[in-house]
């Protein structure tokens, strides 16, 4: 049990899911271009014994507020600043477009704060900004959606690139028996971690021969908005009447077409899966709209960007491959190549196990 949820181990019935996920390699920084001449800053000796800084200022900077999935990682995040003594701070835009959170970078420099943990809109537009945070000696942290990797310190990534984007594709086989047209539901055009896992789906569909007979017909945006979500839901069922699923790597996409879907004509005759939340789509598993979903544990994000970004602060670790740090409750982590932490792989949510989980 977490702290907020019971924790997402895989289960026995998700086991050959959980195997393609661990096995994967690739992040969702890889989409990420440099656009910088910043490059890495993994400087200096790190002290692993080094205690964490009393007071250390942590600014969270999500894509939007008041978007549910956000407001979730950002309080992982909190509750880890809680832990060590920090004084916590969060901000951000209304909207997730790509130059919404300049400002509040900006303006975060000016606070002198000591951490910056942000989930960026998009990966080169906050890089002047981000390396001038930096040169104040800020440590920047990204998590979930990253910038490009030469202007921050460490990438929380929740899961590999091709094991997310794979899971995709297995889940909608497997749901419309291996045959048939599919449609994508996305958040932003821009989004990182979407479009990488998008990019992965279309692979594995032109590669793979289990997905011989899939066909993808388009790719929508609903930016992480729910109403507009919701039309682009009724605008794809009645452009192609002869869709078989919805696929939705976005908790705003998903739960928005579930909640079209749910009194429409279309229930029962078309599948929805992606990436959502149990509380968010319980009540579309029960009523029979949804069959199948996916997602890590979010509150584990940010409570691990946080303790990361609390690392790089109080000299434990500097951000190169290979160095070790302790994250409170989630324990031991090593960083990776391109200074990426892996939380894990997520599970699939069903009518047999949703109710083990509240988040």
């Amino acid at each position: 049990m977490s702290r907020f949820s019971r924790r997402l181990a895989p289960l026995a019935g998700v086991a050959a899911l959980s195997l393609v996920l661990t096995a994967c390699v690739g992040t969702t920084q890889d989409s990420a271009s440099d656009s910088s001449d910043s490059g890495s800053r993994a400087t200096g000796t790190a002290n692993p014994d080094a205690p964490i800084t009393e007071g250390l200022k942590v600014a969270f900077l999500p894509k939007q507020l008041n978007n549910p999935y956000s407001d979730i990682e950002v309080a992982g995040g909190e509750t880890a600043v809680g832990e060590f003594g920090g004084e916590y701070k969060l901000v951000g835009p209304n909207d997730a477009s790509a130059s919404s959170q300049v400002s509040y970078i900006n303006t975060l420099i000016q606070q002198n704060q000591d951490v910056i943990g942000i989930a960026a809109n998009d990966p080169n537009a906050v890089c002047p900004s981000l390396n001038q945070a930096r040169d104040a000696g800020i440590k920047v942290v990204t998590f979930d959606s990253d910038a490009s990797k030469d202007c921050r310190d460490l990438f929380i990534n929740q899961a590999t690139t091709e094991g997310v984007g794979e899971a995709l594709a297995k889940m909608t086989s497997d749901q419309i028996g291996g045959s048939g047209k599919i449609a994508i539901l996305s958040a932003t055009p821009n989004a990182t971690n979407q479009n990488a896992w998008i990019e992965v789906l279309k692979e594995q569909l032109a590669s793979n021969p289990e997905y011989a007979n899939i066909e993808l017909v388009t790719t929508v945006y609903g930016n992480d908005d729910d109403q507009k979500s919701f039309q682009e839901t009724q605008g794809l069922l009645q452009t192609y009447p002869d869709l078989k699923a919805i696929v939705s790597p976005t908790t705003v996409g998903i739960a928005a077409a579930a909640r079209y879907i749910s009194s429409s004509s279309y229930k029962d005759n078309i599948v929805l899966t992606g990436l959502g939340t149990p509380n968010q789509m319980r009540e579309y598993v029960k009523d029979g709209t949804v069959k199948q979903f996916a997602l890590w544990d979010p509150t584990d994000i940010g409570y691990l960007a946080a303790y990361a970004g609390a690392a790089l602060a109080s000299g434990q670790i500097t951000g190169a491959e290979g160095e070790t740090f302790t994250a409170g409750e989630l324990g031991e982590y090593t960083i990776g190549a391109d200074g990426e932490l892996v939380l894990g792989p997520p599970t699939v949510f069903d009518a047999a196990n949703i109710d083990q989980y509240d988040f």
